[in-house]
């Protein structure tokens, strides 16, 4: 990976000395973050860590009153809501004070002052959406992109020739809250749960009164946000798998989460889409599965996957080093207090959360009423015997059909499992990786796929927990196939949700 500094300064003379004198180097200052230096020396650029030398000439930078800039692009949502929570959050806990919103320049700045009133890290924010949050880090004008959905193909191939040497966007991520699309009715609304199968077709037009879906006749009133909304775009992609063009035009639009759940909370025969983070005065309908399953947008599913229209948040990083106190923002939203602020702005937190076997009845029923000829009651029976007494952890990770490779967010569920293992948090205890897969195919070959699966993930977690003592903890293995799906099969979404490792601590 090459290394760009952030905050670049105008190119000065400078002498980095070591702190014994022996070794001295001479050149033209390009960059520095507060916490290292480039040079561009003799022997070409060099990258020295400030606390080991002393510096000296007319570029030399003020240790002391540095101040860290990061720029901030993307959805409008969270820059304005869940964003400046965080950065209060962060500030008080580096015992500072948080200036701001100020605007600037079509932006808004966030400033965190040390006691003495002097800065050290200024966030300017600019609010747009997804598009623009990736635009602009593409274009090199912001060093995170705030975003509700994944990259498109085409921003990956720019990401690629900018800088082919770094790690790709999709591994230069961090995910720091998750919510859910959600369909919306009013209070009195007397619809107690849709599919997605007809939840999409409401948007298709190809369903146009509530009577179609158990309710009374009365037309359908639709809404949902702007096309450029990222919510909007992964609903796209999760559920309706078209394009704008292919949506009915009898639908409302709304610029923002807010107002969209305002008009369906005033008409009984609305329904809107949007996230559930916003979803106040409006009832939220469960999913209801063709096979019979039933999917709330409940905490536990979402923070599991276990919910089919599960959407991150993911903050997208510039192939370039951060300032220190930016990249130790960064880390502190992974955090315990961070994951309060989070779930206290509406947002779903990442916390691992424990739940027993006894308490998932409804899992264990809908694997009986799932289970046929390739799943024996002996395989059931076996599960229940090898998970009882044992606790589901949220930590739940996913697949992609053929693939062995974990998404955004089942790589950041690993690596707080690690850190929950580094911690001690399971000592003396045993965790179990268990495999599940969909019911394409033969049972048989589901199964060791499943097996292969849980492997890699017990693999990629003690990778990840490198720094614990050995012996700590018991890793262990099992694979139940397609023995206790979470989802109907019908559509990719109900085979993506069944397509996972989930790990039991006993």
């Amino acid at each position: 990976m090459s290394v760009i500094l952030a905050a670049p300064v105008a190119a000065q003379d400078v002498e980095l000395r070591s702190l014994d004198g022996d070794v001295r180097l001479e050149g033209t200052l390009t960059a520095f973050d507060g916490t290292y230096y480039q040079i561009d020396t003799i022997y070409g650029p060099l990258t020295v860590a400030a606390e080991g030398v002393a510096c000296a000439g007319p570029g030399c930078p003020d240790l002391i009153s540095f101040t860290a800039e990061a720029r901030i692009a993307g959805e409008i949502n969270v820059t304005e809501t869940l964003l400046p929570a965080l950065l209060q959050g962060f500030a008080a806990d580096r015992a500072m004070a948080l200036r701001g919103p100020e605007p600037r320049n079509g932006a808004i700045a966030y400033e965190m002052t040390r006691q003495d009133n002097s800065i050290a890290a200024r966030f300017i924010v600019m609010p747009g959406n997804s598009d623009t949050g990736f635009l602009a880090l593409l274009n090199n004008e912001a060093d995170m992109a705030v975003t509700l959905r994944l990259p498109t193909r085409g921003e990956q191939r720019a990401d690629r020739a900018s800088a082919p040497d770094d790690p790709q966007l999709s591994r230069r991520v961090r995910v720091i809250a998750l919510d859910a699309l959600v369909p919306l009715v009013a209070p009195d609304n007397l619809i107690d749960a849709i599919s997605l199968d007809d939840l999409t077709a409401v948007f298709r037009g190809e369903i146009d009164n509530w009577q179609d879906l158990g309710g009374p006749d009365a037309p359908i009133a639709r809404h949902m946000l702007r096309a450029d909304n990222g919510m909007a775009q992964s609903f796209a992609t999760l559920a309706l798998g078209t394009s704008e063009g292919d949506l009915t035009p009898m639908i409302t639009y709304h610029a923002s989460a807010a107002t969209l759940t305002a008009a369906v909370a005033r008409d009984s025969f609305a329904l809107g889409v949007s996230g559930r983070s916003v979803a106040s005065a409006v009832r939220i309908l469960p999913l209801l599965g063709a096979c019979g399953l039933i999917q709330a947008a409940d905490v536990d599913a979402i923070k599991a996957e276990d919910y089919p229209l599960t959407v991150p948040v993911p903050v997208y990083l510039a192939p370039r080093r951060l300032p220190q106190l930016v990249q130790d923002f960064l880390d502190w939203t992974e955090t315990a207090a961070a994951e309060s602020i989070v779930a206290a702005s509406g947002y779903v937190d990442q916390s691992l959360t424990r739940t027993p076997l006894e308490r998932q009845g409804m899992r264990l029923a809908n694997a009986i009423a799932a289970a046929g000829d390739e799943v024996p009651l002996a395989q059931l029976q076996s599960l229940v015997r090898r998970l009882r007494g044992a606790e589901r952890l949220s930590a739940t990770m996913r697949f992609s059909d053929g693939s062995s490779d974990l998404d955004a967010l089942s790589r950041a569920a690993v690596a707080r499992l690690a850190a929950a293992i580094e911690s001690g948090a399971f000592d003396g205890r045993r965790l179990i990786f268990v495999g599940f897969s969909d019911s394409a195919g033969a049972a048989e070959i589901n199964l060791r796929v499943a097996q292969r699966r849980a492997e890699a993930v017990r693999d990629a977690v003690q990778n990840a927990a490198d720094a614990a003592t050995p012996g700590r903890v018991t890793f262990e293995i099992a694979a139940f196939g397609e023995a206790m799906p979470m989802a109907c099969e019908e559509t990719e979404q109900g085979r993506a949700v069944n397509r996972r490792v989930e790990v039991w601590l006993d």
